[in-house]
C-alpha cells in the first residue's frame, strides 16, 4: 500500500494479485471512496505506479477543464457587457471580445494537449 498526495487530495493506492497480475486501485482517504479506474502491472509496484501517473494526470486535466470553464464563462461576460460598453473609453468591445476569446482558445489548446498525455488505463 503507497499514500500519496496530488494536488489537495491524499489518496491511498492498494495493489492485489490477481490470477498472477497486480491490479491497482485508489482510495482517498478522507472518505475512502474508490477513485479512478483499476490498473493492472506484472507487479504491485508496476500497477501502483500506473495509478499513481493517471491520478496526477487526472488533477492536471481536471484543472485544466476548470480553467476553460473559467475562460469561456469570462468570455460570455464580455459579449454580455459589450451591448453597454462606451466606445470612448478603453477598448473597444471588438477588442475586448477578441482579447477573452484568444483566452478561451488558449485554455482549449492547454486542454486538448493534456488530453493528448492521457496515460493508459488497460
Amino acid at each position: 500500500m503507497k499514500t500519496i498526495t496530488i494536488g489537495s487530495t491524499t489518496y491511498r493506492i492498494v495493489a492485489t494479485e490477481r490470477d498472477g497480475q497486480w491490479v491497482a486501485q485508489a482510495q482517498r482517504t478522507d472518505t475512502g471512496d474508490r477513485f479512478g479506474v483499476e490498473f493492472s502491472g506484472m507487479s504491485a509496484d508496476e500497477a501502483s505506479d500506473r495509478a499513481q501517473r493517471w491520478l496526477a494526470w487526472q488533477h492536471e486535466h481536471a484543472a485544466a477543464l476548470e480553467d476553460l470553464q473559467r475562460a469561456e464563462n469570462a468570455f460570455h461576460r464580455t459579449i454580455a457587457g459589450s451591448a453597454f460598453a462606451n466606445p470612448s473609453e478603453g477598448p473597444n468591445a471588438i477588442e475586448l471580445q477578441k482579447e477573452s476569446l484568444d483566452a478561451v482558445e488558449a485554455a482549449r489548446i492547454r486542454l486538448d494537449q493534456i488530453r493528448a498525455r492521457r496515460p493508459d488505463t488497460l
